[in-house]
């Protein structure tokens, strides 16, 4: 059994430099080859790396290298250029995507993802305004009203297939929304190491919300950064602001720190009085 620790006795700057090495060791451009942030950077056209990286974000459970090897595939089912295929296709250029699948995402959420897709591009020149609410707010409830909308505005097609509501998820389902919370990293997040692209302005930084995944919850509550019993949004929320302590402009920096501690080292309880003492 892990020896339980008080983090009362460990310093808050000691914490907060521990996992600041921990992001300049993580947020470099080698963590790229390895993650599905890998997938946008594939890209230099704003729209192709917009869509491919929502895509990545979705798809993003399971093995790294299963999710990366699968958007691949999409890539090449559309050509090699997403939206030049998703805003220029003919119906029978629909068919080659009859069978991607990857676990229960599969070709009918394939098929309204593309619709979806060239019905918004059609009408606007980047998806960065399908999360901009009529009524915006500011700080962290700015980002969840800002996912509650853009989920409803998603489904908003006619006749949308009610299956494919289950691969977008929303704070007000009471999800972490872990896959958008870290697509909104990719967009948003701005500085100048080159993994995340901060290619839209709407929402800062400090706003953005922590993607809580297993393995950021496991590391997380293990240095008594979360109090909150279940996982859910607010479990994202109180995490955020627990982070913003350590730095209140970048506050999700530390998702490479907690992400990569969680599934790069395998990191238990007993190392942080290890590396702390």
């Amino acid at each position: 059994m892990h020896n339980e620790f008080d983090l009362k006795k460990i310093p808050f700057q000691s914490i907060k430099e521990f996992l600041d090495a921990k992001v300049e060791q993580y947020n470099q451009p080698e963590f790229i080859k390895n993650d599905p942030v890998s997938i946008p950077h594939l890209f230099t056209k704003k729209q192709d790396i917009e869509i491919m990286g929502f895509w990545a974000a979705t798809l993003a459970w399971g093995q790294r290298v299963t999710i990366i090897n699968k958007c691949k595939e999409l890539i090449s089912l559309m050509d090699g250029a997403p939206y030049d295929f998703i805003i220029n296709h003919e119906e029978p250029d629909l068919k080659k995507l009859l069978h991607f699948k990857h676990r229960t995402f599969n070709d009918i959420d394939t098929l309204y993802f593309i619709a979806f897709f060239r019905w918004h591009y059609e009408n606007n020149e980047s998806l960065e305004s399908a999360f901009m609410p009529p009524n915006p707010l500011k700080g962290s409830l700015k980002v969840e009203v800002a996912l509650n909308y853009f989920r409803s505005y998603f489904f908003s097609l006619p006749d949308f297939p009610h299956r494919t509501k289950k691969h977008v998820s929303s704070p007000s389902q009471k999800s972490t929304c872990k896959r958008l919370n870290m697509f909104l990293r990719w967009m948003v997040r701005k500085d100048d190491c080159g993994v995340d692209f901060g290619l839209w302005n709407t929402i800062k930084p400090s706003e953005l919300i922590m993607p809580c995944d297993l393995h950021v919850d496991r590391v997380a509550r293990k240095l008594k950064l979360i109090t909150r019993k279940q996982t859910d949004w607010q479990t994202a929320v109180e995490l955020t602001a627990r982070l913003r302590e350590f730095d209140p402009i970048d506050p999700v920096k530390y998702d490479f720190a907690l992400f990569g501690l969680g599934i790069e080292e395998r990191w238990g309880a007993d190392s942080l009085l290890t590396t702390l003492k």
